[in-house]
């Protein structure tokens, strides 16, 4: 069996490890380092970097470097190098392909498989982002590991025989995950998880940047804020300002010339001291307390029944941060395990257990659980947009659960399943994932037809929905995971849209639309046009593969406008 590494894919630094020998053994980039700055740029040929030669040129090339994409995970939000629009899926597959070539060369061999971790309240379109990004990279993605389960197996794997209860607090560059486990006999069951995926250690840096950006306005009567590269250099200083604050009780920020007034370089001078840090930073690190609350309801225990708080991530260094932890449990928090190595330890022994390295029988095994609420719309008195929850919050997982569902009006022969995500009674404050549509309802009365819809959710995340038309057995279902979706909502498989009798009746439109996409593929201008083209194409075939004539007529119709204009504008 070929090796499988494990990687810390994070917000500010990656790092990838394997077991061996019985233990995780960090594994050195092409700079000899064990953190890989999670950063892309391109150089002054073209090229692509990443790492340490795309920091260096931050200050030099801000507009071609791009950072911190992590929290932009399965969004559609572009980010730019120089003038190439890039999805965030595209610029961490740079990272992951950058984590494979470091990898294969201190391994002596091709890596192909890998064991990525995620932040453990990742949704499941940031999941397939970042298995998307794995496979663009060249990797196998053999498992999506929670972060903080991920720390607490590296606790786990040299702790086999204890039983505690233990409470990881992951607090790192970009996110925060809280996750309660049980580890007893040598299992590690997770409990529960909560988190906020847009807090981290760069909201920290961001306080303290406006803090100086404006103290700095007020002595020298000049605006940073529009000065791309005077605001890079500042938020570097503040960066390295709260990393010394963590050991010291002051840091002087010295950034001489970074702006002009009147013609005169100006430079800014600030003594930053470790109580105005936490000052500014003190409502970020009480936001906390939330999840922490969900964690300990969900699981059904109490602060005091916790045998330990286990610190993650860089930013738990901070001195504010271990401080209100033990004031808000009533416990002090430890370094049991790294806090900048434990998550991509523990993700290489996922991945020893998947390549037959440890015996589940004999070592480690987990269980882990799913972060969200699934379920479906549906129809709850007048009320239309009732989430019907199939899948509770902090079930542990794999998991597969069905609920039975009736018609709403007579004469019903499908039904729309709408799939989503989200704590809320009503879908529409809800994250949908996915949607098809169930044919082959019998025609009759409201109430008298029943669908069951079934939810099968496994260990990498990926959610299998599937509605069965009880009196007659017929099928209908859609898989939620990679690649199409990566950027977006969960899509129908259209593959076999030829198969339907309407195929013919719309093949021609179909060919000349497909013809156009491919030679307008990429072509700067026209992106525009790309994607609008693209969306209805997508929609014709689904509408041919569920035979929904009259909605194929008027997007054929679209399709052809489309064309004709495009035809001009060309």
């Amino acid at each position: 069996m070929s090796t499988v590494i494990g990687i810390d894919l994070g917000t500010s630094t990656t790092e990838a490890a394997v077991l061996q020998d019985g233990k995780p053994v960090m594994l050195l980039n092409f700079d000899g380092k064990v953190e890989t700055p999670s950063i892309v740029g391109l150089d002054g040929t073209g090229n692509i970097v990443v790492g340490e030669k795309a920091e260096g040129q931050i200050l030099l090339a801000p507009e071609q470097t791009v950072k911190e994409v992590k929290r932009l995970m399965g969004t559609g939000e572009k980010v730019f190098l120089g003038k190439r629009a890039c999805s965030p899926v595209e610029i961490s597959s740079m990272i992951l392909s950058y984590v494979r070539n470091f990898a294969g060369k201190y391994l002596g061999e091709d890596v192909e498989r890998a064991v990525i971790s995620v932040p453990a309240y990742f949704d499941e379109i940031q999941r397939q982002a970042t298995v998307e990004a794995g496979r663009q990279a060249g990797f196998i993605v053999e498992r999506i590991l929670n972060e903080p389960t991920a720390a607490a197996l590296s606790y786990g794997i040299s702790h086999l025989e204890e039983e505690s209860r233990i409470l990881v607090y992951d607090l790192g560059g970009g996110t925060f995950d809280v996750t309660l486990l049980e580890l007893f006999e040598g299992v590690l069951e997770v409990k529960a998880s909560s988190g906020d995926n847009q807090l981290g250690g760069k909201d920290f840096d961001e306080r303290l940047v406006n803090y100086l950006s404006e103290r700095f306005a007020q002595k020298q009567g000049v605006s940073l804020e529009k000065d791309i590269y005077a605001m890079t250099r500042l938020h570097q200083a503040a960066a390295e300002c709260k990393k010394a604050l963590s050991t010291q009780e002051e840091y002087r920020v010295l950034l001489p010339m970074i702006a002009e007034n009147e013609g005169i370089p100006v430079e800014l001078d600030e003594t930053v001291s470790r109580e105005q840090l936490e000052e500014l930073i003190m409502d970020l690190v009480e936001r906390t307390h939330e999840p922490i609350d969900v964690v300990l309801d969900d699981s059904g225990m109490t602060a005091e029944e916790l045998d330990m708080i286990l610190l993650v991530g860089g930013s738990t260094r901070i001195p504010l941060v271990q401080a209100d932890i033990e004031s808000y449990l009533g416990k002090k928090p430890c370094f049991a395990v790294n806090p900048d190595y434990a998550v991509a330890q523990g993700a290489a022994i996922q991945a020893s257990i998947i390549s037959g390295l440890v015996d589940e029988e004999k070592g480690i095994m987990m269980t882990d659980v799913n972060p969200y609420t699934l379920g479906i719309r549906s129809l709850n008195g007048y009320m239309m947009d009732y989430m019907s929850v199939i899948i509770p919050r902090n079930v542990t997982i794999p998991v597969t659960k069905k609920q039975t569902y009736y018609t709403s009006w007579d004469g019903q022969t499908s039904a729309d399943i709408e799939v989503y995500q989200g704590e809320s009674r009503s879908v529409e404050e809800n994250h949908r994932i996915g949607t098809f549509r169930m044919h082959g309802i019998p025609s009759a009365p409201a109430g008298k037809e029943q669908l069951e819809v079934a939810f099968s959710y496994n260990q990498n995340g990926m959610l299998n929905v599937t509605a069965r038309v009880m009196s007659t057995g017929k099928e209908a279902s859609i898989t939620i995971d990679m690649m199409q979706t990566a950027d977006g909502e969960a899509r129908a498989d259209v593959s076999g849209w030829k198969e339907s009798v309407l195929a013919e009746d719309y093949r021609t439109v179909i060919r000349r639309a497909e013809r156009w996409l491919k030679k307008h593929e990429g072509e700067a201008g026209t992106e525009e046009e790309y994607d609008a083209l693209e969306e209805l194409l997508y929609q014709l075939k689904l509408a041919i593969v569920e035979e929904e004539d009259g909605e194929a007529e008027e997007l054929e119709e679209e399709i052809r406008e489309l064309m004709e204009e495009y035809g001009n504008e060309k």
